[in-house]
């Protein structure tokens, strides 16, 4: 059959272009290291939040950290620095609080204690230079930090589930139309991260400003910063309320992004949260001379976060009493912040540093997103994610036989509806795929074929319950050639056109399924033939678009 698309069908390798469209999906972030609002933040958005009026200085480079020293092991107790944030949960339960005590897992079962103190601000100086044993981050941090900080990462704790969030304008309907606007976020954190990460995936670069006032790149997000997230927000809300046009979006956490949400009204809109987009894993970091010197105390760590990380799966209840202890929070508190959490578990774990974690992001591919997408002007010798794997604790964990009946459980958060075709896209982006020329044959040779297919699979894999529908396209170069020979003839020549795209976006589902072990229902194919042109360059008609549902 000849290929009714190809303007010379004399052996030629036909391109086609994949348009990836990302409807609402979840991502999280991390305050001053994750949770409340710092002093400089605002309880009032709808209030006096005008009167915060400056923006973080933006920086163009990683800031230096105090060098490495192992941090000391003294009276039998291991200090942690966290912050206020549920998911700690489990190791608080796990401690019985926040302070050392007998009556502690790790005691108990391990031989030693914990102490746990929480401040808001970042301190990864501290912990490298052990001042402190362990604290914990998010791996997108770890990445920008990690070519100065000498620790060992020996355990997930888990995902944000809906924490963390881009707000926009109400006239802003997808990622792309931030584009030559300006976003206001935290820098280096995972309010950085996230529109980073999704910029990356719709091919937007981003241009960092000084101030509002600076020259905006028309073609790429032009960046701002606050002090934090939460300052983030209201800065984005005082600008909308005082009918100024100065900020498009801020990316911001929970529960700064209700309370901007309803002081906005129909001024704003949720764009994405980070719900069912588990690209946001919590880790535990430990002072990499104490993991040296005290491998027997981190392997007990490990081992009893995993135990309380287990009883809040069971019954997150049952950790309502140290929250209010340590954090004040009431049971209505405790209850809608632990929901916005997945506790991992041991299996989980175990996916999550080999790469082989379905439905949520790995170790590897969160870190190696976080160094690409902050780019080499920020990062120009990123370390390697390996540096930092530490497997031998999640060893021990499963030679023991304790947690052998836990199986891996990441499911979707239903809470809302699944994306249909006729709602807003999160983001859109092209992605070329060569064929054989009149075929739906991929060109065999073609590396960048199989990369294209590993960046679709991993929106499945990184957004449980998301969905995929494949809408096959060809171009319409030849339809005067073909009207020429008559009504009938172009009738014909337009059948084959239908089924051409047909096939082809048959061929992505079936190596998606085959190659990467995806579900085949999560992929819906469909052939539109020449009828949607996506303009006048032939090229980009040959192309499958490609929509990606998820659940808000």
């Amino acid at each position: 059959m000849s290929d009714p698309s190809s303007p010379s069908p004399a052996g030629k390798l036909l391109s086609f272009g994949l348009i990836l469209v990302l409807l609402a999906s979840g991502l999280y972030v991390l305050n001053k290291k994750r949770g409340a609002p710092t002093a400089n933040s605002r309880d009032n958005p709808g209030g006096p939040a005008a009167e915060v009026v400056e923006l973080a200085a933006t920086l163009t480079s990683i800031p230096s950290i105090d060098p490495a020293a192992p941090a000391p092991y003294k009276d039998g107790i291991v200090d942690l620095e966290l912050s206020e944030y549920a998911g700690y949960a489990g190791l608080i339960l796990a401690n019985g609080g926040a302070q050392p005590t007998e009556n502690s897992v790790f005691f108990r079962d391990h031989g030693f204690k914990v102490r746990l103190t929480f401040t808001e601000s970042e301190n990864w100086g501290g912990l490298n230079a052990g001042r402190f044993a362990a604290s914990a981050t998010t791996t997108d941090v770890l990445a920008v930090y990690g070519r100065q900080l000498q620790v060992t990462c020996p355990l997930l704790l888990g995902y944000s589930r809906g924490a963390d969030a881009i707000i926009v304008r109400s006239d802003i309907r997808r990622l792309n139309q931030l584009a030559g606007k300006i976003a206001i976020a935290a820098q280096f954190n995972e309010s950085d991260f996230f529109l980073r990460y999704l910029a990356q995936e719709a091919g937007i670069g981003i241009h960092l400003m000084d101030s509002v006032n600076s020259a905006k790149d028309p073609d790429k997000i032009n960046l701002v910063f606050a002090d934090d997230a939460f300052v983030a927000g209201d800065l984005f809300l005082a600008d909308l309320k005082g009918g100024g046009n100065q900020f498009a979006a801020c990316v911001t956490w929970a529960p700064k992004t209700s309370e901007v949400l309803t002081a906005a009204g129909s001024g704003a809109r949720l764009l994405t949260s980070n719900k069912n987009l588990l690209v946001v894993s919590d880790i535990l970091l430990v002072n990499g001379g104490f993991a040296k010197q005290q491998p027997k105390i981190v392997e007990g760590l490990v081992a009893g976060i995993l135990e309380g990380n287990r009883q809040v799966r069971a019954k997150p209840s049952a950790a309502f009493d140290v929250l209010k202890a340590v954090f004040k929070w009431d049971t209505q508190r405790s209850t809608e912040e632990l929901a916005k959490f997945h506790f991992a578990n041991l299996p989980e774990n175990e996916a999550y540093f080999a790469g082989t974690i379905d439905m949520a992001g790995s170790f590897g591919g969160i870190f190696q997103s976080a160094v690409v997408a902050y780019g080499k002007e920020l990062l120009p010798d990123p370390a390697g994610f390996e540096k930092f794997m530490d497997m031998g604790p999640l060893k021990a964990a499963a030679a023991g036989g304790k947690f052998a009946a836990e199986q891996i459980a990441i499911a979707p958060l239903k809470t809302g509806e699944t994306g249909s075709i006729e709602a807003d896209p999160l983001l859109s982006k092209d992605i070329r795929f060569h064929f054989d020329p009149n075929s739906a044959k991929l060109v065999e040779t073609d590396a960048a074929n199989q990369s294209s297919l590993a960046d679709i699979q991993r929106l499945l894999r990184v957004s449980p319950g998301s969905v995929l529908r494949l809408r096959g396209h060809v171009d319409n170069s030849n339809f005067d050639q073909f009207k020429s020979q008559g009504d009938a003839f172009l009738r014909k020549m337009a059948l084959n056109a239908m089924k051409l795209s047909q096939d082809r976006a048959n061929e992505i589902k079936r190596l998606l399924a085959e190659q990467f072990k995806l579900d085949p229902a999560r992929i819906e194919t469909i052939g539109r033939g020449w009828e949607e042109p996506a303009g006048t360059d032939a090229a980009k008609n040959r192309r499958v678009e490609v929509l990606w549902f998820t659940l808000e």
